[in-house]
């Protein structure tokens, strides 16, 4: 996920990044840009533009779950407060898709250890989940998370893009001794991490297998809602909710709402059947 390809030349993607930041239309602030520039030799011509947003990522790759998820967070994008301890450390980026277009209303759920390598397993602290926004960010607050034995310091996460499949990942610090010696460790998750006056700033962008179109806009999922059912989209769920939908009845796992796309089957990660 650099910003950078070997040639220092910026990525098609980061060009991207930094529009939807500045609120510019993407196929405006693409319209010029070179294909990927690590393709290219020192002697090559420029090559003609390529017809996606794409600066050759794969999809962002899978990682272990590990022992310590649990579902039904809390809806939140802080996972700290005042008088918590550690290293604050702030997380932002985008989810993409396979287009390089933004993919809007993602659910993220994160997870990981406190300052001192401990997961809190009775209850939610360092635990949340969120939503992508309209452009595709998110921004998760929090800390550095601390060591424990086996393992470098890494936060995990789940995505899901609406009727789509679950990605469960991990997110790494760069220039850690223990990325030597962890054997889950992936250089590909890497976070791009700076010092702030104290406090940390890290930068990913998630690429998640959704199918695009390039130069189009990103559809807007439609409800494939069963009559009868109980469940609906608009409406604000609580955990524990019960709702029917195409028969089975479902629990609510985590506290969101409704949207076109997220029908109980879809999303794993909201709802359990009954």
């Amino acid at each position: 996920m650099d910003n950078e390809t070997s040639t220092g030349h910026v990525s098609r993607k980061a060009v991207l990044r930094a529009a939807l930041a500045a609120g510019i239309a993407a196929p405006t602030v693409l319209m010029g840009v070179p294909a990927l520039a690590r393709t290219l030799k020192p002697t090559d011509a420029p090559p003609a533009l390529t017809p996606a947003c794409d600066d050759g990522d794969d999809p962002t790759p899978p990682q272990t779950e590990g022992p310590y998820f649990k579902p039904n967070s809390p809806l939140r994008a802080g996972l700290v407060d005042a008088g918590t301890a550690g290293v604050r450390l702030t997380v932002s980026g985008y989810v993409f898709g396979l287009a390089c277009k933004p993919i809007p209303g993602v659910l993220l759920d994160f997870w990981q250890a406190d300052t001192n390598g401990a997961y809190d397993n009775s209850g939610f602290r360092f635990r949340g989940h969120q939503f992508t926004d309209a452009s595709g960010a998110f921004k998760l607050t929090t800390i550095v998370p601390g060591l424990y034995p086996g393992r470098t310091r890494h936060i995990h996460v789940k995505l899901q893009a609406p009727g789509r499949p679950v990605l469960t990942t991990q997110l790494y610090f760069p220039n850690e001794p223990r990325n030597n010696t962890d054997t889950i460790f992936d250089p590909r998750l890497l976070m791009t991490v700076r010092d702030a006056g104290g406090s940390r700033e890290a930068a990913f962008d998630f690429v998640l297998n959704v199918p695009q179109t390039p130069g189009t806009p990103t559809p807007t999922p439609t409800s494939t809602g069963v009559p009868g059912g109980t469940w609906a989209a608009g409406t604000a769920y609580r955990a524990g909710d019960t709702v029917t939908y195409g028969g089975p009845g479902y629990v609510c796992l985590q506290a969101h709402t409704a949207q076109a796309g997220w029908e109980p089957p879809n999303v794993p990660a909201l709802w359990r059947v009954r």
